[in-house]
């Protein structure tokens, strides 16, 4: 049997705070979080950081050897679980998953250690190995059943997501603890990525504005941190109980280029947009939102633009579209559950937030975009959160109105 997966828990730490709702009025609103970092670097860096009181969740004892980015992940599971009204000890444990996702693990205790003239912390491994953001939440909770981590770049906590989803579909758990978290803002990453040359440019003043999906004068990116879990479980346990329901995830979908470790592939992602469809028994016209992948990009936004056109097209105009990256900025490994959160809430509050940023549409990227002022969808069903990675993993996941 398989059984209707269900939304019922949010928990968010990020740059725009600690509240699903405070976040998602700060979208609404177009409001930045992205703001100039490490004033020394030889080149103006940027990012979106959080600001985040760990003393809340942990004793400075508990501190010890847990980096920043296991400590987010603590925060917003467990504010996922208190909102979905859930504490394990009213559930078998052993019926309960942490699926988490993180791309690059503990990245302030690897800067510490390379950094540290010699002194290095006994417990720098376990602080950056990329599984400690799950397996400190499951300890956290007193989780005993699965607890697993999924690193594939951008896609890391999408995939996460789709891969709880189905846990929970076939019965193999009750209760799914969902997301992923990232925190990387340290010298070292900042100046990786910038030789990478994916990062925005901007002029002194203007970090704010840096980020501009889908527009003519786009040049990148903004790193961003934070975490973000979904509560899932069956929407008859949730009914059974008296749950609230935010949303059904009712799809689904996975893909690999296998073209380039870099270079993204329309193709590639249209597979994953088309398997999401199919398993939801939906067509393109249902669907009237995505929250896509949007990385500002030269070519990124381009691509992501022709797999939508590829899946949708003559409906291509009817799905409302934008990028909130150009607000909270890349989160990488815990991208994809910021925005799955994003997309839930655009659907239970039935209002889209803007692709900010955008004063002229490239020509290449024409798209529907949401527009400031514009985000009244009194209609909207159901709606979609691409998350399209380095290495060429795809994830797209689907969710209907409960």
């Amino acid at each position: 049997m398989n059984h209707e997966v269900a939304v019922t828990g949010l928990g968010v730490m990020a740059p725009h705070g600690g509240e699903p709702d405070t976040l998602f009025q700060a979208l609404l609103q177009g409001r930045s979080a992205i703001q100039p970092v490490f004033p020394d670097l030889p080149k103006p860096a940027a990012a979106a950081t959080a600001a985040f009181d760990e003393t809340r969740w942990f004793t400075k004892l508990q501190l010890a050897g847990v980096d920043r980015v296991s400590q987010l992940a603590v925060a917003a599971a467990d504010m996922a679980m208190r909102d979905a009204g859930l504490v394990i000890a009213d559930t078998d444990p052993e019926r309960v998953g942490v699926f988490a996702g993180c791309g690059m693990g503990g990245a302030a205790a690897l800067e510490a250690a390379y950094r540290g003239n010699g002194r290095v912390s006994p417990l720098t491994i376990p602080a950056f190995m990329p599984n400690a953001p799950a397996a400190h939440v499951a300890m956290r909770q007193g989780v005993q059943g699965p607890v697993l981590t999924y690193s594939v770049a951008c896609a890391s906590s999408s995939a996460a997501i789709a891969e709880a989803a189905k846990a929970v579909q076939r019965g193999e758990v009750d209760v799914a603890i969902a997301g992923g978290s990232e925190a990387l803002i340290v010298p070292g990453v900042v100046v990786a990525w910038q030789a990478m040359q994916t990062l925005a440019t901007f002029q002194p003043g203007e970090a704010a504005g840096a980020v501009r999906p889908f527009a003519t004068d786009r040049s990148g990116f903004a790193l961003g941190e934070g975490a973000a879990f979904l509560i899932l479980e069956s929407a008859e346990r949730a009914r059974a109980r008296g749950a609230r329901r935010y949303a059904t995830l009712a799809g689904w979908g996975l893909s690999s280029d296998a073209t380039h470790l870099t270079k993204p592939d329309a193709p590639g992602q249209a597979r994953a947009l088309r398997a999401a469809l199919r398993q939801a028994g939906l067509q393109p016209r249902d669907v009237g939102y995505c929250n896509a992948h949007g990385t500002a990009t030269r070519i990124g936004d381009v691509v992501e633009r022709n797999a939508l056109a590829d899946v949708w097209g003559d409906h291509l105009d009817a799905l409302r579209v934008s990028s909130t990256k150009a607000l909270h900025g890349h989160m990488l490994g815990a991208a994809g559950a910021i925005e799955a959160l994003v997309t839930v809430l655009a659907l239970h509050q039935r209002q889209l937030p803007p692709n900010a940023n955008c004063r002229e549409i490239d020509p290449d990227c024409s798209l529907n975009l949401v527009t400031p002022n514009e985000s009244a969808a009194p209609s909207l069903e159901a709606a979609i959160s691409n998350s399209f990675a380095f290495g060429g993993t795809n994830s797209v996941l689907l969710f209907r109105r409960a």
